[in-house]
């Protein structure tokens, strides 16, 4: 199944609260694949963007997600996007927004799963102190589409 995440509202952008003091400690976001945090992202930057394969398959009648951008037990499986200080090829990981399969439409993950399109989800990455977006995300903060 393929899969894009859209970040947009990064907390480094000029004029977010935030925005010297992360951009001043070199902070990037990136997408989480087995231990490792891949395609890092500048926290000033205008978006992130993440797209990569999950598989797929059935389960007692239900889509269950698998391979190496995903976490967690059966039944509970989820994304990390995980915050941290970029210090040459150091990245010290400081906090993680976690997507949540579950919290995807039945329907739409289904769809996705028979490849009827890319499921893509979007969301902002700044938390309501200014500072990255951490913990679960969910709707209506994370929109959740095929296309």
């Amino acid at each position: 199944m393929r899969m894009r995440i859209e970040g947009h509202d990064l907390p480094g952008r000029a004029g977010a609260p935030q925005a010297e003091q992360l951009r001043l400690g070199g902070v990037h976001v990136g997408v989480q694949r087995k231990s490792e945090v891949v395609e890092r992202v500048p926290v000033h930057a205008e978006r992130a963007v993440w797209e990569f394969e999950v598989a797929t398959r059935e389960v007692d009648g239900l889509v269950d997600v698998g391979g190496p951008w995903v976490h967690g037990r059966p039944g509970a499986r989820f994304l990390y996007l995980s915050w941290g200080a970029v210090d040459g090829e150091e990245f010290a990981m400081f906090r993680r927004a976690k997507l949540l399969f579950g919290d995807i439409p039945g329907a739409l993950l289904r769809e996705a799963a028979a490849g009827r399109g890319v499921l893509v989800g979007r969301l902002g990455l700044t938390d309501a102190d200014g500072g990255p977006r951490c913990a679960r995300v969910r709707p209506p903060d994370l929109a959740w589409t095929l296309e």
